[in-house]
């Protein structure tokens, strides 16, 4: 019986079983047990039928998604997650239609990573011949020609997908200049700090700064977004 088989009549909701098989594509190590402890941990509540079977409905699905992809992603424990999901005020992990946005680590070179034309970036993405143009333009991507036909990684992929969704919104790429320059400050910054251990003639000590260069950007970018959601929240709250 697949996941669409398993789904309740009246109202499209899935057994757990059902659930694991949606969500293991995106999240390999998914289980019955651990989607039983996020429930232990009353982060979700689903439904139970007069037997007590659990039945998740779409919504329990899209809560789950976003706590997995915040312990993933983030870096999150859950009593954050917890605070997270009970803001009235919290953004969604997965933007607008059902992209997810994905992890891109400093780990994987980005000579190393899938490499896409434009007819396939602009696909994955959902962007605009234009907007790319646009994005080319001030900066911040930069594709790489090779063999006459121009290639762009999966970081200028994804670069793409976020200014598309931010389009929508009536946020030109010439807007993200200001982003573009605060970037540009603290990867100066970061650098700085970790330098000797990134230049280091030994591979050990460069590959620890790496690792150290990468967490300090995780918990960098998780201040920016606490201080943007402390600034946006003097607007929105009486």
């Amino acid at each position: 019986m697949n996941a669409k088989q398993s789904a309740d009549n009246r109202g499209n909701a899935l057994t757990i079983g059902a659930v694991v098989k949606v969500l293991q594509q995106e999240f390999r190590d998914i289980s019955i047990s651990k989607i039983r402890y996020l429930e232990e941990e009353k982060l979700i509540s689903p439904k139970r039928t007069a037997g007590g079977y659990r039945l998740y409905s779409k919504a329990d699905i899209e809560r789950l998604r976003t706590i997995l992809t915040l312990q993933r992603d983030e870096f999150l424990p859950l009593k954050v997650i917890r605070q997270e999901l009970s803001r009235k005020a919290t953004v969604a992990v997965r933007p607008a239609g059902t992209r997810r946005f994905k992890k891109i680590s400093l780990k994987t070179p980005a000579a190393e990573s899938q490499s896409y034309t434009l007819e396939e970036a602009l696909e994955t993405s959902g962007a605009g011949t234009d907007l790319v143009r646009e994005l080319e333009e001030y900066g911040l991507i930069a594709g790489s020609s090779r063999g006459g036909v121009k290639h762009y990684d999966q970081t200028d992929v994804e670069v793409m997908a976020a200014a598309s969704d931010l389009a929508r919104y009536g946020i030109a790429a010439r807007n993200l200049k200001t982003l573009k320059s605060s970037v540009d400050r603290e990867s100066s910054l970061l650098l700085q700090i970790l330098s000797p251990a990134l230049r280091s003639q030994n591979p050990q000590a460069r590959k620890e700064g790496i690792s150290a260069l990468e967490n300090l950007a995780t918990v960098s970018s998780h201040l920016k977004h606490l201080l943007l959601i402390k600034e946006l929240r003097n607007f929105t709250t009486g």
